[in-house]
């Protein structure tokens, strides 16, 4: 679609005003609405102005002043708004130098886009995601200097089986219960449905949904691959999407990783293939029917997967997911059909055209952007410098020996070390300029100051279990 594409567009939907979206840092889509009249074909040349210093990770005050400016290609119509409105998605340009921002995650992806075509390795790379969630009925938290607590609660939730309901009927998921029965235990089919066709509105292709493995609702909804750039933007319609539908009947629904203590977290596992010319360059006749160009990828992915968990799983909470018994992906290892790897390939097709590895660490609470640029640049390292993956880990892992487990490398255990590992090791990522220096040191700092730091000046609830009567 071109900028006259989106006038014309509007008129049809008899849309009077068009909403401008784009995302920050850490993942979370900003917006500001104009009437569509205030706008011409040269505000998608020219942008339009808003305060950067606002945005989280962004800009100084003393240096505010950005511009935001129209994507015609990503122009929908809005699905929640009253008032028919046109959603466009920015790109985020330097009001001096008129240059793409660094810090504008889609401005990174679009790089690595790029700079995937101009290695010669592939042309085109596919992004597969699995996100999980959770739809609760209610959710209530506070921290302050003389409280600090979390309730969640849901009609799906094991621990209501004793709730008055009038009547309860039971029907409650149990821990990790909940892959995946059919109603009256699932309550969630019409919701989902209703959820999966809003996103197929939008243009987005939705391949399944079910319920997932955890009681109070867990649900995941998949939509099918696209390229790097695109999935992104899906991802954001994703979130948005599904979280609207949920409020619309009274339900909230969280993209946070671990909000159950002891059931099953929400993953994202993430599919990713590599083409070139209209061919796939993972199906081979090696282990798992893949080609040395796939095994080579995964040796880059599994040597700098502590570095790319920083993006791929960026929450303090991530890391009470990635821990054994939960069917969380915790070592560092490729597997077929295993999904205690944290590298599976799937064997459920023999078409080359369906090989993929895919990639179970990543959780939903990430910034896709970001996310899938440092998954596939490591890939793309792994395949120029030939690095072996070592051994496939097709073993159940119950039956292993601490002495045997040990020596297969593990997942960064929280979100420090992830982040230490970024900082030690992000040659890979700013290879081409795809990630800058800037970026990273910024990322880095801000999780540290505004995350880990603040989660250490804080009292924890189970430490007056622990402590309080010493």
């Amino acid at each position: 679609m071109t900028a006259k594409d989106f006038f014309e567009f509007a008129k049809k939907h008899n849309a009077q005003m068009v909403d401008l979206k784009f995302t920050d840092l850490l993942g979370t889509w900003q917006h500001c609405t104009f009437p569509v009249d205030t706008w011409d074909e040269q505000t998608f040349v020219d942008g339009v102005g808003f305060d950067g210093s606002s945005i989280r990770g962004w800009q100084g005050i003393h240096m505010s002043d950005m511009l935001a400016v129209p994507d015609p290609a990503t122009v929908k119509m809005d699905p929640f708004f009253n008032e028919p409105t046109v959603s466009v998605i920015a790109n985020i340009v330097d009001p001096i130098t008129k240059k793409d921002y660094s810090r504008d995650p889609r401005h990174v992806a679009r790089k690595a886009a790029q700079y995937l075509q101009d290695s010669g390795i592939a042309d085109a790379c596919y992004i597969g995601p699995e996100p999980e969630f959770f739809i609760f009925d209610e959710v209530r938290y506070e921290q302050n200097q003389h409280m600090g607590f979390y309730q969640i609660d849901s009609v799906e939730g094991a621990w209501n089986t004793n709730r008055i309901e009038e009547p309860n009927l039971g029907y409650k998921p149990s821990y990790k219960g909940g892959y995946f029965p059919v109603s009256p235990t699932d309550t969630y089919q019409d919701l989902r449905s209703e959820m999966s066709n809003e996103l197929r509105k939008v243009g987005i292709v939705v391949e399944a949904h079910h319920h997932e493995v955890g009681t109070a609702g867990q649900s995941e909804i998949d939509i099918r691959f696209e390229k790097l750039v695109d999935i992104s933007d899906h991802f954001m319609w994703y979130k948005y999407i599904i979280k609207n539908v949920a409020r619309n009947h009274g339900k909230t629904v969280t993209f946070m990783p671990k909000p159950i203590f002891e059931d099953n977290g929400s993953g994202m596992h993430t599919h990713l293939s590599l083409w070139k010319n209209g061919k796939p360059l993972f199906a081979g006749d090696g282990y798992a029917g893949l080609s040395e160009t796939a095994m080579h990828g995964i040796g880059g992915l599994l040597k700098h997967a502590p570095a790319v968990l920083a993006f791929a799983a960026p929450t303090i909470n991530s890391y009470r997911r990635l821990v054994p018994g939960f069917e969380a992906p915790v070592n560092l290892a490729y597997s077929m059909r295993n999904r205690s790897a944290s590298v599976r390939i799937p064997m459920y097709h023999s078409n080359p055209k369906t090989k993929r590895f895919e990639f179970r660490c990543p959780d939903p609470s990430c910034n896709g952007y970001l996310a899938w640029s440092a998954i596939l640049m490591a890939v793309l390292d792994g395949i120029r410098n030939k690095i072996d993956p070592g051994e496939p880990l097709d073993r159940d892992i119950y039956e292993m020996t601490p002495e045997e487990l040990e020596k297969t490398p593990k997942v960064p255990g929280t979100l420090n070390e992830a982040l230490n590992a970024l900082e030690s090791d992000h040659e890979f990522l700013i290879r081409g300029g795809v990630f800058t220096d800037d970026l990273i040191h910024t990322y880095i700092k801000y999780k540290r100051e505004n995350e880990l730091h603040e989660l250490a000046l804080r009292p924890h609830p189970y430490e007056f279990q622990l402590y309080y009567d010493n």
